[in-house]
């Protein structure tokens, strides 16, 4: 039995990371101002595994926090796109 939080696989962490671009967007058109903090906390949550990853030897370390780089990035990319069409709306 066990008792602890279940096992996340890789296509529940792709499923979250999504879903999490898609509030932050809807938040960023929404509310630009109170978005970004919503967004540090997310980019922050998701840089986690890249800090134990990172410690790796060599180059194993750069390619292995490679992917957690790329999560971080998708959410940037969606709080900015969510404040920039709120900016070209007509509101």
């Amino acid at each position: 039995m066990h008792l602890g939080a279940p096992e996340m696989g890789p296509s529940m962490w792709i499923a979250v990371v999504i879903v999490a671009a898609a509030v932050l967007l809807v938040l960023a058109f929404l509310l630009p101002r109170l978005s970004r903090g919503p967004e540090r906390g997310g980019k922050r949550l998701l840089g986690i595994p890249k800090i134990g990853t990172r410690k790796l030897p060599g180059r194993i370390g750069h390619y292995a926090s490679k992917p957690f780089s790329q999560s971080q990035r998708v959410l940037g990319k969606s709080g900015r796109a969510g404040r920039k069409g709120r900016g070209k709306s007509p509101m």
